[in-house]
């Protein structure tokens, strides 16, 4: 039976949404691996829109995540209200500023952050049913924002090296282990696998092999359950 992965996504472009490259190289690893994919995001505004030449917020402008979602998806993406964990057998979920800004609130509120009530719900869904979730970049911020403060899950993840973010990740409760960008770490308790993509990538040949890395020990554990 052909693996199905739910991916998450969070707009289009680097400083307001998923990032591309990431978001492609994990669609073209699924792909390649004959996995069955549908994409999903939040219908609702991004926090702001950035000029992606100037990389500066433009005034009065309005986005909607999964307008620019489509964008990535060639079309193919639906709200995250109509995604349940019982319907995928993984997770994933490409970084980018979007992770931070239209999935939760870090980008703004740091170690008071929010996460989207159904991002929240669907990340829950599948760490309660021991379906895997594959995190790159900023985005395992989101997943150990959703258990902050929930001493049964306390998931080990990566962001890479950077020591500010580490820290705010393991503010939530999670243990933060410093991995390299062609690595990843994968927590078998919780069934959760993370790598830092762009967070020290320097480009997308170098990036892929973390995330190839990533994607593949996510339906490793798929397929073993």
């Amino acid at each position: 039976m052909i693996t199905k992965v739910a991916v998450l996504l969070a707009g289009c472009g680097v400083n307001d949404g998923s990032e591309i490259h990431e978001a492609v190289l994990t669609l073209l690893t699924l792909d390649e691996a004959g996995v069955e994919v549908e994409c999903f995001a939040p219908d609702g505004d991004q926090l702001h829109v950035v000029n992606h030449l100037t990389h500066k917020p433009v005034a009065g402008e309005k986005r909607n995540i999964l307008v620019e979602s489509a964008r990535i998806a060639r079309g193919r993406v639906r709200s995250i209200k109509e995604a349940s964990a019982a319907d995928f057998d993984a997770l994933i979920l490409p970084g980018g500023f979007g992770a931070a800004k239209n999935l939760c609130n870090y980008a703004t509120e740091g170690r008071e952050a929010d996460v989207n009530t159904e991002v929240s719900r669907v990340v829950r869904e599948f760490i309660a049913a021991r379906k895997p979730i594959g995190a790159m970049c900023i985005a395992p911020i989101v997943v150990a924002a959703v258990f902050k403060g929930d001493e049964k899950v306390h998931p080990m993840m990566t962001i890479g090296s950077d020591p500010s973010t580490a820290a705010d990740l393991e503010s939530f409760g999670a243990t933060h282990l410093t991995c390299g960008v062609k690595d990843c770490v994968t927590d078998v308790r919780n069934r959760i696998v993370s790598t830092p993509a762009y967070m020290l990538g320097t480009g997308p040949a170098e990036v892929r092999l973390g995330i190839t890395k990533m994607v593949d020990a996510v339906l490793e554990m798929a397929a073993a359950r």
